[in-house]
């Protein structure tokens, strides 16, 4: 009797792999354009015309790095998993070129408006309300596929990092529309519909949720396929996994207060952020230690895997920032801390050690397996380890150092009750630290070069493997 074997299913790969090489394009763009902006605030001179100016292009970069690299990094690997986790193509594919090409064009929309001035001076959501409607459509493009690909599934099983995609998409969703909510005024101007202090709240209910929910909820989905898949092992714990997820969910939501301490926000909101930022502790480690844990009886691989390395130091930084974020919101540490270098320390030991570690791994892993080969030189990835790591270390301690510095000279008094130092003596003093930042930054951007370089040879390699095997098949 014979038997019939079901034909290989044929997923939709090709707008995952332009999402894939949009992102690494724009990994380098973002982080150089972080560069530039770090050198302008080391060496004021660099401002010399308001297009290019800090205040112009600080935005850009966050934009950049954020919504271009992370966003293009979160389609790409979201469009991937749920078709490998639910064995099925994608619910349309049609609807996912939709999104390449939406978010792409959002994104040459922030290049041209931000340098402008062009703005709705809210962190993280600066772009105009024009662009905040595309922004909603195609987000909501990205959401329904997703969605509408889980209910196709071929298999009885919701796989944990789809649960994660599917709680960043619902969440972004409404937080994106509430904080945008706006009155326009022209086709470039629009103001928030809230106010003062309630403005403060709404913004940093997703200020901090764009981190939880985007950066952080989003890449543990990521983080939840690729370092199983890396190390050819199964997640050590699904019932943790799965207990990291509620507790993600219902927990984060209650933390944007936390940014508001010592401010016109009623003290019992920021006392409730930094409570719960404290108890966020436990799930966030214990995701971290879930994954770290995925390696046991693997240990060894570390020493030949470099893209299992960008995975596990990822997960290092995760754990350090998201222990560092909850200690920096309780009120005495906030007094330190608040509007100095610490701040910006913290936020890139989160987006360079964790966020650009976890994407740079996973994209690595998926150049391989979108392209069928292995990566033009294995030696340039260890190279660009090196250099993201040492470039972050330099970064941060740099932030560290500076903030730390700041907070203490600015609450210094001297026996008469007045202050010790001006303000102009804090900025002087912080001068080395801004240029060993902009070093640490040089440092990470041409592990992206590099990174940028050895992804444009293996797609090359590969195309001129299939070739030669095409020719051979006919001769």
């Amino acid at each position: 009797m014979e038997t019939t074997q079901a034909a290989p299913i044929k997923y939709d790969m090709d707008v995952v792999r332009w999402f894939s090489i949009a992102a690494v394009i724009y990994f380098v763009v973002g982080t150089l354009i972080g560069v530039w902006i770090a050198a302008e605030l080391a060496w004021p001179a660099l401002n010399f015309i308001p297009e290019i100016a800090f205040g112009r292009l600080r935005p850009l970069h966050t934009n950049a790095v954020i919504f271009a690299f992370g966003g293009c990094t979160l389609m790409a690997t979201g469009f991937y998993i749920v078709q490998r986790t639910g064995s099925t193509r994608l619910w349309s594919n049609g609807l996912a070129w939709f999104t390449f090409w939406g978010w792409n064009l959002i994104i040459v929309l922030a290049v041209i408006t931000l340098p402008l001035g062009i703005t709705q001076s809210k962190e993280y959501a600066e772009l105009e309300w024009p662009i905040d409607i595309l922004i909603a459509v195609v987000w909501l493009a990205f959401g329904l596929n997703y969605i509408m690909t889980i209910a196709i599934r071929k298999t009885s099983h919701i796989y944990v990092s789809n649960w994660f995609f599917m709680g960043m998409i619902v969440m972004i969703t409404y937080l994106h529309v509430v904080n945008s909510l706006a009155l326009p005024v022209s086709l470039t101007k629009s103001y928030s519909i809230f106010s003062g202090v309630q403005d403060a709240m709404i913004q940093w209910w997703w200020g901090h949720n764009a981190v939880g929910f985007y950066l952080t909820a989003g890449f543990l989905g990521i983080m939840y396929y690729f370092v199983p898949k890396q190390a050819n092992r199964p997640v050590f714990s699904y019932r943790l996994s799965v207990l990291h997820f509620w507790t993600l969910m219902f927990g984060y939501v209650w933390l944007g207060a936390h940014h508001l301490q010592y401010t016109a926000l009623p003290d019992w909101t920021g006392s409730l952020g930094a409570a719960i930022s404290l108890a966020m502790i436990i799930p966030s480690w214990g995701g971290a230690m879930n994954g770290m844990m995925t390696l046991s009886g693997a240990w060894d691989r570390l020493r030949t895997d470099y893209i299992l390395r960008f995975l596990v130091v990822a997960l290092a930084f995760y754990a350090m920032s998201t222990f560092e974020g909850p200690v920096m919101s309780i009120k005495t540490v906030n007094a330190l801390s608040h509007y100095t270098d610490w701040t910006i320390g913290h936020v890139h030991s989160g987006a360079l050690g964790w966020v650009a570690m976890v994407s740079i791994g996973a994209l690595y892993h998926l150049v391989k397996k979108l392209w069928n080969t292995e990566m033009y030189s294995d030696s340039l990835v260890n190279v660009h380890f090196w250099l993201s790591t040492i470039g972050t270390v330099v970064y941060i301690v740099a932030m560290w150092v500076s903030g730390i510095m700041q907070g203490l000279m600015w609450r210094d008094y001297d026996e008469y009750g007045t202050l010790t130092y001006t303000f102009v003596e804090s900025v002087s003093a912080m001068h080395p630290y801004y240029a060993m930042r902009t070093i640490g930054g040089i440092i990470f951007n041409l592990g992206a070069w590099i990174m940028l370089y050895n992804v444009v040879m293996t797609v090359r390699q590969a195309g001129a493997t299939r070739l030669a095997k095409a020719v051979t098949a006919q001769a």
